[in-house]
C-alpha cells in the first residue's frame, strides 16, 4: 500500500511538473463548448438575482399606489424605495464569513429564505412602518443573493467561459426587473387597497422555487479546498472543466493558493485555520500587499461607479421621469417602463456572449462612452421640455429614446462586468469578503441615490440631475481606463500577477510598442494588458 501511495504521489507530482503554464496554452477552439454542468450549476445560482431585480422593478411602480393608499409624503416615498440599498449592506457583510462557514450553497439557500420572509411581510403590511419592517426582511435576503451568486459562479466556472456565467446575475437582475415592470401593469387594474400588496408580496413564489432548485447545485470547488475535501473538489472540478487537464491544473492553483502542498492528493486533508475566514479582513483593509490594494479599489471602484452614474434613478424613477419628460397616462407610464426593463433584458443578453470574446476592458469602455453621450443628450432634451410652455414631439421622443439607449449602453457593459471583475480579481482566501467590499460600496452608492433623487431633482432639475450623471460617467471612464487591467481568460489564480503595478497601463503602451518595433515571441501579448502573465504556481520538485 505504501508502495502504491508512493508512485501515486509520484505519478501527480510529474503531472503537475508537466502542466501548462496557463489556461491559454491549451489552445481552445475558436468556438468551446459551454460546460453543460458549469451553465446549468451557474445558472440556477444566478437565478436568486431576480429576487432583487423584481424588488427593485416592482417598487417603482407600487410606491404611486403606495403613496395613494398609505398618504405619504415624497421623502417617505424616498426612504422606501431607497432604503433596501442600504439594508442589504448587512446581508452582503454577513454574508462574505456565512458563505466561508457553511459554504456557498447553503448561503444561496438562506439568501432566498430570508427573502421570503420579506416579501410575505411586505405583501401584509396594513401601514407604513409594517412595510419598512418587511423592506428590512428583504433588503437583508437579498444582500446575501447578491454577494454569494457571483462568487459561487466565478468559482465553478472555466476560464474559457467565465465572462459568460459570471454574467448570469446581471441577466436575471434584468429579468427580474422586466417582471416587476409588468407586475406593476397587470395588477395595476386591481383596487388600491389589494393591487400594490399583490405587487410585493407574489414575490416570495420564486424565492420558494429557487432556494429547493439550488439544492441541486454541487458545492464550490474553492470552498472545498478551503475545507481540505480534494476529493469532493477534483469531483466537481471535473464535471465543470473543458478537460481533464483543466481540472488538474485549476485543482493545482487552488491548492496552493490555500495553502496545501502539492504532494498532498488524499481525499480529505487538514488545512490551515485561517482558511475558515479568520485574518482575512486584517490581509484585505489593514495590511494589503500592493496587489490586494489594487484589487480593493478596483472592485470597489467599479461598483461606486456602477450606481452612480445614476441606474436605479432610472430603473426606480423610471414613471416619474417619463410623466417629466411629458407622458400622462398611468397605463402609458408603466409601459414605458415595461420598456425600459425588455431593453435591459434584451441587451445584457448580449453582453453575456461578448465578455469571454471582446474581453472585460473593450467592452466596459465602450459602454461607458455611450453612457455618457445618453445621459447628456438626456439632459438635454428634458431641459428643453422643462423650460417649455407647450408640448414639444421632438424633444418626447428623444428623451424616451436616449432613455432607452442609456439602459442599452448600460447593460451591454458596466452592468455585468462589474459583478465578472469584482468576482475574479481577488485571491482565494479574500474573494468572499473582497467581493462583498464591492457589494457595500455599491449598496450605499444605490441608497444614497435612490433616497436623495427626487430632491436632488427639485433642486438643481431633472436635467441638471442627468448632466450630473453625465460627468460621473465621464470620471468613471478615466478611472477604469487607468486602473483595470484586462482578466479576460485568466484563471482565477493568475489574477494575482496582473495587479500590484499601478504603472501597468503605462508598462504595457511600452512593451506593445518594443514588440512592433524589434518583435516578440514570448506569446503573453493579449492586446490591452500586457502584464506578466507568467505561472502562478510554483513548480514542484522531487
Amino acid at each position: 500500500m505504501a508502495s502504491q501511495g508512493a508512485q501515486t504521489t509520484a505519478a501527480t507530482t510529474t503531472h503537475v511538473d508537466q502542466r501548462p503554464k496557463s489556461l491559454a496554452d491549451f489552445d481552445p477552439p475558436q468556438k468551446p463548448k459551454r460546460n453543460k454542468y458549469a451553465f446549468a450549476w451557474a445558472m440556477l445560482a444566478s437565478m436568486t438575482s431576480i429576487l432583487l431585480g423584481y424588488d427593485v422593478g416592482v417598487m417603482s411602480g407600487a410606491a404611486i399606489y403606495i403613496k395613494k393608499d398609505l398618504k405619504i409624503s415624497d421623502v417617505q416615498v424616498e426612504v422606501l424605495v431607497g432604503i433596501l440599498n442600504l439594508y442589504l449592506l448587512l446581508g452582503s457583510a454577513a454574508a462574505g464569513r456565512t458563505s466561508d462557514w457553511i459554504g456557498r450553497r447553503y448561503t444561496i439557500v438562506l439568501s432566498g429564505a430570508i427573502f421570503f420572509a420579506g416579501a410575505l411581510l411586505m405583501g401584509f403590511a396594513t401601514n407604513y412602518a409594517f412595510l419598512m419592517v418587511g423592506r428590512f426582511v428583504a433588503g437583508i435576503g437579498v444582500g446575501y443573493a447578491l454577494m454569494i451568486a457571483p462568487v459561487y459562479t466565478a468559482e465553478v466556472s472555466p476560464a474559457s467561459s467565465r465572462g459568460f456565467l459570471t454574467s448570469f446575475p446581471e441577466v436575471f437582475i434584468n429579468a427580474g426587473i422586466l417582471l416587476g415592470y409588468v407586475s406593476n401593469y397587470a395588477f395595476s387594474k386591481l383596487s388600491l387597497h389589494l393591487g400594490w400588496r399583490m405587487m410585493l408580496g407574489i414575490g416570495a413564489i420564486p424565492s420558494v422555487l429557487l432556494t429547493v432548485g439550488v439544492l441541486a447545485m454541487p458545492e464550490s470547488p474553492r470552498w472545498l479546498v478551503m475545507q481540505g475535501r480534494l476529493g469532493d473538489a477534483r469531483k466537481v472540478l471535473n464535471r465543470t472543466s473543458d478537460s481533464k487537464d483543466e481540472a488538474a491544473l485549476r485543482l493545482a492553483d487552488i491548492k496552493e493558493a490555500a495553502g496545501i502542498p502539492q504532494e498532498c492528493n488524499d481525499d480529505v486533508v487538514q488545512v490551515e485555520k485561517r482558511s475558515h475566514g479568520e485574518g482575512v479582513w486584517r490581509e484585505l483593509l489593514l495590511h494589503p500587499t500592493p496587489a490586494v490594494r489594487h484589487c480593493l479599489i478596483c472592485a470597489v471602484g467599479i461598483h461606486f461607479f456602477q450606481q452612480s452614474s445614476g441606474i436605479n434613478a432610472v430603473v426606480l424613477y423610471s414613471p416619474r421621469i417619463f410623466e417629466k419628460a411629458g407622458i400622462t397616462s398611468d397605463d402609458l407610464i408603466l409601459l414605458a417602463t415595461v420598456a425600459v426593463g425588455f431593453v435591459k433584458t434584451l441587451f445584457i443578453l448580449v453582453a453575456t456572449f461578448l465578455l469571454d470574446r471582446i474581453g472585460r476592458r473593450p467592452l466596459l469602455l465602450s459602454s461607458v462612452a455611450g453612457m455618457i453621450l445618453s445621459l447628456a443628450t438626456v439632459g438635454f432634451s428634458l431641459t428643453v421640455i422643462d423650460h417649455s410652455h407647450v408640448r414639444i414631439p421632438w424633444a418626447v421622443g428623444l428623451a424616451l429614446t436616449t432613455v432607452l439607449s442609456y439602459v442599452a449602453f448600460f447593460s451591454i457593459g458596466l452592468g455585468p462586468i462589474t459583478w465578472v471583475y469584482s468576482s475574479e480579481i481577488f485571491p482565494l482566501q479574500l474573494r468572499s469578503q473582497g467581493a462583498s467590499m464591492g457589494v457595500a460600496m455599491g449598496g450605499v452608492t444605490s441608497g444614497v441615490l435612490s433616497m436623495s433623487f427626487i430632491s436632488l431633482y427639485k433642486a438643481i432639475s431633472i436635467g441638471g440631475a442627468f448632466f450630473l450623471f453625465a460627468g460621473i460617467a465621464t470620471v468613471a471612464w478615466l478611472f477604469f481606463y487607468t486602473m483595470l487591467p484586462e482578466t479576460q481568460g485568466k484563471t482565477l489564480e493568475e489574477m494575482q500577477v496582473l495587479f500590484g503595478n499601478f504603472h501597468w497601463l503605462r508598462d504595457s503602451k511600452r512593451k506593445k510598442r518594443n514588440t512592433k518595433l524589434f518583435g516578440n515571441g514570448d506569446g503573453n501579448s493579449d492586446g490591452s494588458s500586457n502584464v506578466q502573465l507568467g505561472p502562478v504556481s510554483k513548480p514542484i520538485t522531487n
